[in-house]
C-alpha cells in the first residue's frame, strides 16, 4: 500500500512539473478570456511624412513580430483566441488621429493603440482614449504632457519623453560645449515641450539659452537657412537642434553646409534615430553626442532583437520599432496576467509592475502617471571609419539610472483620473 501510495504521489509531482516546464510556461497563467473573442491591436502612426522612416511601417512589422513571438513562446492560444494587427497612417494631424483613434476603438474593436509619434496628435489619441476607456501604449511621441496635465487612467508612456532627452543631452552638453546656448525647435506640442525641458536643463546646469526660435512644422520646404544664418549672428556656443526625422536631417545637412562647426556653434541634438544618420551618413553626425532609451548594438539581447528585426526588414531597428515591439508584448503579458483583455483588468496589471527585456532595464510603471520608468543611455555618433558592419553607427557612453531619466513625480503635476 506505501508503495502504491508514493508511486501516485510521484507520478503526481511529476505531473505538476511537467505542466509548470510546458512551453512559454503556459501552465503558470491564468486561462485568458477575451471580451469579444479576438485581441486587436492598432498601430498608428505617420507612414508617408518625416517620421515614417523612424517609426511608420516597420513599426507595424516589429508588433506583428511581437505577436508571432509571444505565440511561439506561450502557444498559438496563448492569448484566448486569434490576434489581429491593423494600422493607419495619420499624416502627423491631430484631427486625423483623433478620428482614426475613434474609428479602431468603435468599428474595428481595438484592445489597444501603440505608437502614435507627433505629440500633438499623441495627445489627441490620449483623449479618445480615455473616453473610450482603451489602452494607448505611446511610444514614440515625447510630450511630457501625457503623464502630466494630460494623464489618464488608460494611457501609458513608453520609452522616452522631452524630459529625458534633456536630462541626459541637456546637461551633457552644457557641461562639456558649451553654456550659451541658441535653441531652434518646431512650433508645435513636442518642439514647445523640447524647448522647455532643455531650457530647464541648461539653466539647471549653469547655462543660458540666450534665444529660441519655432521652426513650421510640417515643414514642407526643408528650408531651415533663416534660423541657422541667425545663429551664425547669435554666435552660441551651443546650436540646440530639437527636430526629428526628416526636419532633423535637413537642419544638419544645413548646419554642416553654412559651416557653422568651424565658426565654433557646437551642435547638440535633441532627439536622434539611427534612420536619420543614415539618411545623411555617419560623418554627417560624427561625434554628436545624444540621449536614447537604445542602442541595438548595446548587448547580446539587443543584438539578437536586432538580428531577426535585420532579417525581416532589412534595416536595423531604431528604438522607436524596438519599443513598439517591447510594448505590445509587455501589454500581451499584462492580459495573460489578467486572464482577460479588459481595459480596467489590464491596467490593474500594469501598474507598479517591475520588469526588464532587451528594450527596458530597470522598468517600472508608475501608478501615479503611468510614466514606464527605466534606464536611458548616453550615446556618441561614430566616424565612418569606425564602423564594424553596415548601421553600426553609436557607441554608448553612459548608463543615465532609470529615477535620473525620468521627471519626478513633483513635477508631473498628473491627477489621475479613477
Amino acid at each position: 500500500m506505501k508503495r502504491v501510495l508514493a508511486l501516485t504521489m510521484l507520478f503526481v509531482l511529476v505531473a505538476t512539473a511537467c505542466g509548470a516546464a510546458a512551453p512559454g510556461g503556459g501552465g503558470t497563467a491564468p486561462q485568458v478570456k477575451l471580451t469579444d473573442g479576438k485581441l486587436v491591436l492598432a498601430v498608428l502612426n505617420d507612414q508617408s511624412l518625416v517620421y515614417a522612416d523612424l517609426s511608420g511601417k516597420n513599426a507595424v512589422e516589429a508588433v506583428k513580430m511581437a505577436v508571432e513571438d509571444f505565440k511561439a513562446k506561450y502557444g498559438e492560444n496563448a492569448l484566448g483566441g486569434p490576434v489581429e494587427v491593423i494600422t493607419a497612417d495619420h499624416q502627423n494631424k491631430p484631427d486625423l488621429a483623433s478620428s482614426k483613434a475613434q474609428e479602431f476603438y468603435e468599428r474595428n474593436n481595438a484592445d489597444a493603440i501603440f505608437d502614435v509619434p507627433t505629440s500633438s496628435a499623441a495627445l489627441a489619441v490620449a483623449k479618445v482614449a480615455g473616453d473610450q476607456k482603451r489602452i494607448y501604449m505611446n511610444i514614440t511621441a515625447a510630450t511630457t504632457d501625457l503623464t502630466g496635465a494630460n494623464c489618464n487612467k488608460y494611457t501609458f508612456h513608453y520609452a522616452y519623453d522631452t524630459y529625458m532627452l534633456a536630462a541626459g543631452t541637456g546637461k551633457w552638453a552644457t557641461e562639456n560645449l558649451g553654456k550659451q546656448w541658441y535653441i531652434i525647435y518646431p512650433n508645435y506640442a513636442f518642439g514647445q515641450d523640447m524647448e522647455k525641458s532643455f531650457r530647464g536643463a541648461v539653466e539647471k546646469n549653469g547655462g543660458k539659452v540666450i534665444q529660441s526660435d519655432g521652426s513650421p512644422f510640417p515643414n514642407t520646404t526643408g528650408d531651415f537657412s533663416q534660423l541657422l544664418l541667425k545663429a551664425a549672428q547669435l554666435k552660441p556656443q551651443v546650436l540646440g537642434a530639437m527636430q526629428a526625422g526628416g526636419d532633423l536631417v535637413n537642419v544638419v545637412k544645413q548646419y554642416n553646409e553654412f559651416k557653422l562647426k568651424d565658426q565654433n556653434i557646437k551642435l547638440a541634438i535633441g532627439l536622434l534615430f539611427d534612420t536619420d544618420i543614415t539618411a545623411l551618413g555617419a560623418d554627417a553626425f560624427a561625434g554628436v553626442v545624444y540621449t536614447t532609451p537604445w542602442v541595438w548594438s548595446m548587448d547580446d539581447q539587443s543584438r539578437q532583437f536586432a538580428d531577426k528585426f535585420l532579417k525581416r526588414t532589412g534595416i536595423r531597428p531604431t528604438f522607436a520599432h524596438a519599443g513598439n515591439y517591447s510594448a505590445a508584448w509587455q501589454y500581451m503579458e499584462a492580459i495573460r496576467r489578467a486572464g482577460s483583455d479588459d481595459a480596467d483588468a489590464v491596467v490593474k496589471q500594469l501598474e507598479g509592475y517591475k520588469f526588464s527585456d532587451f528594450f527596458i532595464r530597470n522598468g517600472l510603471v508608475r501608478p501615479e502617471d503611468h510614466w514606464v520608468q527605466h534606464d536611458a543611455l548616453l550615446a556618441q555618433v561614430k566616424p565612418s571609419s569606425e564602423a564594424k558592419e553596415k548601421f553600426d553607427y553609436s557607441k554608448v557612453l553612459a548608463t543615465i539610472p532609470a529615477e535620473t531619466a525620468s521627471r519626478p513625480l513633483a513635477d508631473a503635476g498628473c491627477k489621475m483620473p479613477k
